[in-house]
């Protein structure tokens, strides 16, 4: 089983329109979205959730009055600042680092569980999908990134899917940390712009240090032609493969707006050709057919 996660460098590249396309043409998949700061694939999938799950990310720290006999040092130690006057906790401030409750002398502090967003299983028309909501203002998004592609692995053992087809965040941070380790493949969606070249940049070297085999999509290429070659030549001194461009087209957005990917909206349009070869390029590439995985060279 092999998993193909897209990625980019800022959000509003394209990848989650390209990931749902991906979807419409793949075969003997499942799908997966790790974006769960902010999911959007089951906006164009539609997902008819047949399972919810609570995600329990940490723990908050809670005082109890009636142990407590305000000596004071938990608001001296905290260096957040999440404990008042009157000894009550602000649970937007605390971290959760316990150093409260280890060193409280009367033990007065007890950490409870919190529930920090859900994760679902669905069915969609191009098949499963484990997707998650992180909660408002929550953090270990990291954390269930990891849950949920590990759900996604099991439940792709269990049906004998050849692929895991894996939306993921944008940036550089945890969830996309978390989102590529152990992937067989990433395919980085990248702007005609110098601040998308950059972006770029920044993702390759990440796939580079965690050995994770990685190909470039250009989108909106014809708005900066000079920048898209330029991004091309990046792409072959890092040892990449620039797997297709795709031109500027309103009706990428049209298609959204009507809950739909491009090859739906309009299958015999040259986008939608655009796309499916770069589906074809993308899925007979070495990464995702052979055995055993194709190493990066190591980014100078």
């Amino acid at each position: 089983m092999k998993e193909l996660v897209i990625i980019s460098g800022k959000g509003g590249t394209g990848k989650t329109s390209l990931s749902a396309a991906f979807a419409s043409l793949a075969d003997n998949h499942l799908l997966c979205d790790t974006d769960v700061d902010a999911a959007d694939l089951h906006l164009l999938l539609a997902p008819r959730i047949a399972e919810t799950h609570d995600f329990i990310g940490g723990s908050k720290a809670v005082i109890i009055a009636e142990d407590c006999s305000g000596c004071g040092l938990c608001k001296e130690l905290c260096c957040f600042s999440a404990i008042s006057d009157d000894f009550v906790v602000d649970t937007i401030d605390c971290e959760g680092c316990g150093v409260c409750r280890a060193f409280c002398p009367e033990e007065a502090i007890d950490f409870q569980p919190r529930k920090c967003g859900e994760w679902f299983v669905s069915s969609t028309r191009f098949g499963p999908l484990v997707h998650a909501r992180l909660g408002i203002s929550e953090e270990n998004s990291g954390k269930l990134v990891s849950l949920i592609r590990k759900e996604a692995q099991i439940r792709a053992e269990q049906s004998r899917l050849d692929l895991i087809v894996t939306d993921g965040p944008p940036g550089i941070g945890c969830p996309v940390i978390a989102s590529i380790s152990g992937a067989s493949a990433v395919l980085i969606v990248v702007e005609p712009t110098v601040s998308g070249l950059h972006d770029m940049q920044r993702v390759a070297e990440l796939a580079c240090h965690f050995r994770i085999p990685a190909m470039v999509c250009i989108n909106k290429y014809d708005l900066n032609e000079e920048m898209s070659s330029d991004i091309e030549n990046e792409t072959q001194r890092l040892g990449m493969q620039t797997v297709g461009r795709i031109p500027f087209d309103p009706a990428f957005t049209w298609a959204m707006v009507e809950g739909k990917t491009i090859v739906e909206f309009d299958p015999s349009s040259e986008l939608a050709e655009t796309v499916n070869s770069i589906w074809g390029t993308v899925r007979s590439s070495e990464f995702l057919t052979k055995q055993e995985a194709t190493i990066l060279p190591i980014i100078k």
